[in-house]
């Protein structure tokens, strides 16, 4: 058998063990989709009327308020899945299980890779709920079949990058309870840009802040990818974001999963 197929075969059994764990416990899988389901619904039917009639230019209530704060739900939904990956590695390395998995003839990558390809799936299942639950309360996108392909393959970019992200958290952290903690922020950071509202009604220290940090061009690529509205240099931005964190967040975990584990 050669290399490549000992890799398939261990990453492959390392994602069942993944699948198996959200099994195991749907209640953390159901908080996880739960939250956003729940900001939509308030943001919606809450604050949509208001919010909706003060978005520039627009007429109109909750279904025009509901359409712009889609692709910030959908961020919030990547971040807190995410939250759960990082938890999940963390129960990994406290726990004795990757000492145990040291000693045995796997492909040494397994391990995270099992970790990376589940919450992909388990993101995805999340959007889905996520994005039907949008539509039965006003979301309208315009989008193509090519152009929801292009969303879809923007979300993914951005899933893989802060799955990355929240491993090497998992990683750095000596406890659970840390691990859960450090993604936390990435679900402030679609509130800290274009996710509810226009980045232009923002003072002016939060506004540069909305405008360069990593959500806010994934958040307009999405809306005129669905919507049809202006896109500009969004999506270079967005995928180029994406890069840099898949980049940087895999050598991260990569030094930290092969540190001496005596150290």
């Amino acid at each position: 058998m050669s290399s490549a197929t000992y890799a398939v075969r261990d990453s492959t059994t390392m994602l069942r063990r993944n699948l198996r764990r959200m099994q195991r416990y749907p209640s953390m899988t159901l908080m996880l989709i739960g939250m956003p389901v729940v900001l939509l619904l308030l943001f919606v039917y809450v604050f949509g009327g208001t919010m909706g009639a003060g978005l520039g230019g627009v007429s109109g209530g909750r279904a025009d308020y509901a359409n712009y704060i889609t692709p910030g739900v959908l961020l919030i939904t990547i971040a807190g899945v995410v939250q759960g990956t990082a938890i999940s590695v963390a129960m990994d390395m406290t726990e004795g299980i990757i000492a145990r998995f040291r000693t045995m003839a796997i492909f040494r990558p397994a391990v995270l890779t099992g970790h990376v390809v589940g919450s992909m799936i388990q993101t995805l299942l999340a959007l889905l709920v996520v994005t039907g639950v949008a539509l039965l309360v006003g979301f309208r996108p315009t989008a193509t079949p090519i152009e929801w392909l292009a969303a879809l393959g923007i979300l993914a970019a951005i899933t893989f990058a802060v799955i990355w992200f929240s491993v090497a958290c998992g990683l750095v952290s000596k406890t659970v309870e840390t691990a859960s903690n450090l993604p936390m922020p990435l679900i402030l950071l679609p509130f800290l840009g274009s996710g509810f509202v226009p980045t232009d009604s923002m003072p002016a220290a939060v506004r540069w802040f909305a405008e360069y940090q990593p959500f806010t061009p994934v958040m307009e690529t999405l809306r005129g990818l669905l919507l049809g509205t202006g896109i500009g240099n969004s999506a270079g931005l967005a995928i180029a974001w994406s890069v840099v964190i898949t980049v940087a967040c895999y050598l991260w975990a990569r030094k930290l999963y092969n540190r001496d584990p005596s150290r």
